[in-house]
């Protein structure tokens, strides 16, 4: 994983690979995904025609009969929705180099298992008690992933950052891009503060209290601050730190998110935070998107609106800047030799998670849309256009979530030593208190009166 990011021989092949990665980068591929996912949504409208006839949305039953007739009426609509993503996803597979009849196996069984998680979790008694699809599938993914050896054609399609990057493009159609401007000052402001407290925290304990080399403390910092994995890669091989180092920052950031979601959720619930406020938190306080999203979808579309504020705007679009700035600091003043290497501000670009535009893009495509029709024709687009595409960007995160608890292996988090433990716990306790203050107690009215 780590990569050297400044020397010429990188920079010129990145240079070269220009339009080429248009089709070869996962994030490019999220955004195109999510983008013809939005154009054919609209089209169908302006032809009297709904998207909604190849999305299907599980109702809430009580007894088999009434979920015989549900599954029944929903049939037709289950099919296309899952004959559309495997198409979609398997043109995906076919340019990042994948194996197509692998990962279209595996894909088809991943969807099936998030069919009868959505069928358990519209269960009256499921709702009861609170038993959300997203939770479920972490659980189920969890336990399944830990205790049955998982063939390689299944794991083929168990893509976690691509299912979770179409998501948050859907999620950008459904979120008016007036409220990204009225809100987006404020959730830069506030993640931008915990962002550098958090890194500064991680990197002072690592380096001061647990003795930990200066790359390996600043790829913790960012991998707790900033957006976690990607932010832990980016970063990683932007300062040169050992691969090892990558490895250890990667498996805390997954450690930590997970036990976020469950600590996040216990909380909130615990102590009635409203959803604005709630969604603020876990965008401030988690430490993966996918892992975010999971918490957040248990608290309904405020929250996860505002999450998405906190984390996409606030966090995950800064991993270029943040790459770029400490390998300034490394090359400058951390390298003992002098190398001949300097920082290249073009990293920014390389390193900026390329899924935000499509979120941007699919935010002012659907806000312009929406404002070049009447009243009565928006109440229609609402109904015909955006919940629609709200039950792709839900079956997208429902993969998201499966594919976290499949994919994590409580063995391999737990094969490091303690000081790196301890140096990101540090910050990460920080983090989420800090979190709380500014969201629930400071911000409390802003965030849930957006």
């Amino acid at each position: 994983m780590s990569i050297d990011l400044t020397s010429e021989d990188n920079s010129n092949t990145v240079r070269k690979s220009g339009w080429f990665e248009l089709i070869r980068k996962e994030d490019w591929w999220a955004v195109w995904i999510g983008l013809f996912l939005v154009l054919t949504g609209i089209l169908f409208w302006t032809t009297g025609h709904s998207i909604k006839v190849l999305t299907a949305q599980i109702p809430r039953w009580t007894d088999f009969q009434t979920l015989g007739g549900a599954l029944s009426s929903h049939a037709g609509s289950t099919i296309l929705l899952f004959v559309t993503y495997l198409i979609l996803f398997s043109i995906t597979a076919a340019f990042l180099r994948i194996k197509v009849g692998q990962f279209a196996a595996g894909f088809t069984l991943l969807f099936i298992i998030s069919v009868a998680i959505n069928i358990f979790s519209s269960w009256g008694w499921a709702q009861q008690y609170n038993l959300e699809a997203p939770i479920v599938a972490l659980a189920i993914g969890l336990i399944a992933g830990n205790l049955i050896p998982l063939s390689g054609w299944f794991s083929s399609a168990l893509r976690t950052e691509l299912y979770v990057k179409v998501g948050i493009v859907l999620l950008g159609a459904t979120l008016p891009f007036t409220l990204i401007i009225q809100a987006g000052p404020v959730a830069f402001l506030q993640a931008t503060v915990i962002a550098v407290i958090t890194f500064f925290v991680i990197y002072f304990a690592g380096t001061r209290w647990f003795g930990l080399d200066k790359h390996f403390a600043a790829t913790l910092g960012v991998g707790g601050s900033v957006c976690g994995v990607s932010a832990a890669i980016a970063v990683g091989g932007a300062i040169k730190a050992k691969k090892e180092h990558v490895s250890i920052s990667i498996s805390l950031v997954v450690i930590w998110a997970v036990a976020a979601i469950f600590l996040l959720t216990f909380l909130i619930k615990l102590l009635g935070i409203p959803a604005g406020p709630a969604g603020a938190w876990i965008g401030t306080s988690e430490f993966a998107d996918a892992a975010g999203v999971t918490a957040a979808s248990s608290f309904g579309d405020h929250a996860l609106n505002s999450f998405t504020l906190i984390k996409v705007i606030g966090r995950d679009i800064f991993i270029g800047v943040w790459a770029f700035i400490l390998a300034f600091i490394s090359i400058t003043f951390w390298e003992n030799k002098k190398s001949g290497t300097k920082a290249d501000a073009s990293e920014i670009w390389h390193r900026f998670p390329k899924f935000i535009i499509g979120f941007f893009a699919a935010s002012i495509l659907l806000t312009i849309f929406i404002a070049a029709n009447s009243a009565s024709g928006r109440a229609v687009i609402n109904t015909d256009v955006i919940a629609p595409i709200k039950e792709f960007r839900t079956w997208a995160f429902t993969f998201t979530f499966l594919s976290i608890g499949l994919t994590t292996r409580f063995k391999e988090l737990t094969s490091f030593g303690w000081r790196p433990f301890a140096a990101f716990s540090t910050g990460a306790v920080v983090n989420i208190i800090l979190g709380y203050v500014l969201s629930v107690l400071v911000l409390q009215n802003f965030w849930a009166s957006l």
